[in-house]
């Protein structure tokens, strides 16, 4: 059977609608990126972990300007598609909505490992985490922390207080990966394929 991997993507977050539209309108293209097709460590996930693999990789709702409320009821929609043992990966955006929605909800199929990747934990409009987050401990066998020391959008903070409050997280700390946007992550290959090979661990 195929080990079942759920990747939620990052995204935006605005307090206010006017902040919304603030953000639109001080943004600026930069024609040179827009034309370069851009693929990071999610487009080639499914590829580097081979057939043994099922990725699914939901679009969430809106991500210029994400609700938590809209996040949970799409994602919700795709729990009967779950299966039990499944991993679930969250980067930047959706690393802070898995840490939420795990620990004020529980899950209905067992989960072999949570992976937050350059998630925040603080000053997130819509995603304020509850006061602890014992109830995604207990939910998962596995909790990863990947953060790097040079994040130029989630503080070093952030992290410390993940590595607090998931004691038995297991830390991947980096100098110079920042906000985790190569195109390769082969430590993240590596943790996922030690987790089938060692079921027990």
């Amino acid at each position: 059977m195929k080990q079942q991997i759920i990747l939620i993507h990052g995204g935006d977050s605005f307090k206010t609608y006017k902040d919304y539209l603030n953000f639109l309108k001080s943004s600026q293209f930069d024609l040179k990126s827009l034309k370069k097709k851009r693929k990071d460590w999610k487009d080639n996930l499914s590829q580097k972990l081979g057939k043994d693999f099922e990725i699914i990789y939901p679009v969430m709702p809106n991500k210029r300007n994400a609700k938590y409320l809209e996040w949970k009821i799409w994602f919700e929609k795709l729990i009967p598609y779950i299966k039990s043992e499944v991993i679930l990966i969250g980067h930047s955006l959706g690393g802070i909505f898995l840490a939420k929605y795990l620990s004020e909800n529980k899950f209905p199929k067992k989960i072999k490992a949570v992976f937050l990747i350059a998630a925040p934990y603080c000053n997130v409009p819509n995603f304020k985490l509850p006061k602890n987050l014992n109830k995604l401990e207990k939910q998962s066998e596995k909790i990863f922390i990947y953060y790097s020391k040079d994040d130029p959008l989630v503080p070093l903070a952030d992290f410390k207080k993940y590595q607090k409050e998931l004691k038995n997280a297991t830390i991947r700390f980096f100098t110079n990966r920042g906000h985790f946007n190569q195109s390769q992550l082969p430590g993240l290959i590596r943790d996922i394929k030690n987790l089938r090979l060692n079921p027990g661990s």
